[in-house]
């Protein structure tokens, strides 16, 4: 038996009444709810905290805006509030947006992936809070991949050559940490001057998963179900190569196709080299992104042993029986998005590594997934145990 799992916002909520008289601003979307399924923002209001205005993520405020799509400043309807996007004309809030405000708090859901951008919107916002003199209170939440850290897969980031807005700084591709772990490491070793306080989950475990102990909210248009979230460390990979990563259907991640696959030969190729994975040969046709409305074969993956499963190495061995396989329609795709304009060298990005493409069929899958040496890094910034 399981006690509930409280995130930080909800502990906000009960045990921080002296903040209501501040002028608060708060970094969220509506994927951030509480333990009953309110938004966060809204919650707050309702227990009388002073919310003055909003900033808002990738995707917007919705956390449903289009992938690498630019975000307007707007204004949330039910409550009035002004929405600051920290994905349009900037990535940071500037000093004007922080003049009249006492503290800032931070509640955006993560799905425990490097390349996923709601991680580097913290660490733009961090930056900010110091520099302009603003403390900040992360509302911590689970990991809804787990967050055991002997499961973190590699590559670390180069930051030298690969460093961008899917990646800022060198940590592994898929962290095995929560929000909170990562802002505390991030304010020892890059933002000392940070005011820092990290509100933590309640009752909350390392080897918990979403659907198991806590349920998981959709944080983004692709991330609609825990399933994808589980896949994404390894197959958001594809987005480097043109190749439909599943998106424009109802299973982003969970499946891949193109054209010119065999599903069935493709099948047969990988299942044998990925015990933990049950795998399908499917032919869909996309409604969006690469081939949009051409009829594509493939295969969708579905773990079967979510304990044994490493998402990134999955992604690796894909990766190479595509390129051994086809490599005459094996290309790079220019990847264009609002951080990213021109799209270039984003398969670089995505895997943190100089020339992924030529590396990735010559080395073996455990020559990128090694993380060994971030369990040691991340044990003084740790707050919940296995």
């Amino acid at each position: 038996m399981y006690n509930p799992v409280f995130s930080g916002v909800d502990h906000f909520l009960e045990h921080y009444i002296g903040r209501k008289q501040q002028r608060l601003a708060l970094v969220t979307n509506h994927a951030a709810t509480t333990f009953s399924g309110e938004r966060s923002f809204v919650a707050l209001q309702q227990h009388s905290f002073r919310i003055v205005k909003l900033f808002s993520p990738e995707h917007g405020i919705t956390s449903t805006g289009e992938d690498g799509a630019p975000q307007q400043n707007t204004v949330e309807p039910a409550t009035g509030l002004p929405i600051i996007s920290l994905y349009g004309n900037k990535l940071a809030p500037a000093e004007e947006d922080l003049e009249e405000v006492n503290a800032v708090l931070f509640d955006i859901p993560d799905v425990g992936c490097r390349f996923y951008t709601y991680l580097w919107t913290m660490t733009h916002v961090m930056e900010a809070c110091a520099q302009f003199n603003k403390p900040l209170i992360l509302l911590d939440r689970p990991n809804p991949i787990g967050a055991l850290l002997e499961e973190a897969e590699g590559p670390f980031l180069d930051e030298q050559n690969c460093s961008s807005f899917i990646g800022r700084w060198n940590i592994p591709l898929k962290h095995a940490c929560t929000l909170g772990e990562l802002a505390q490491y991030f304010a020892a070793t890059r933002i000392p001057h940070l005011q820092l306080e990290v509100i933590p989950v309640q009752n909350y475990h390392r080897h918990y998963r979403a659907g198991q102990q806590f349920s998981f909210v959709p944080t983004s248009p692709a991330i609609q179900r825990i399933e994808a979230a589980m896949l994404y460390p390894g197959m958001g990979l594809l987005e480097g190569i043109e190749i439909n990563e599943g998106r424009g259907t109802s299973f982003p991640f969970e499946q891949f196709g193109a054209p010119w696959i065999n599903g069935e030969e493709l099948q047969q190729l990988l299942q044998p080299q990925l015990p933990f994975v049950e795998i399908a040969a499917v032919t869909y046709t996309p409604l969006s992104g690469v081939y949009a409305n051409k009829q594509c074969r493939g295969v969708r993956l579905t773990v079967t042993d979510s304990q044994s499963f490493k998402a990134v190495e999955t992604g690796i061995i894909v990766l190479q029986t595509l390129l051994k396989t086809y490599p005459q329609h094996i290309k790079e795709r220019l990847y264009t998005t609002h951080a990213n304009p021109t799209g270039a060298g984003h398969m670089d990005k995505l895997l943190g590594v100089k020339n992924a493409l030529e590396k990735i069929p010559i080395r073996s899958p455990e020559n990128f997934t090694v993380a060994n040496k971030w369990q040691a890094t991340m044990r003084p910034y740790l707050l919940y145990t296995n």
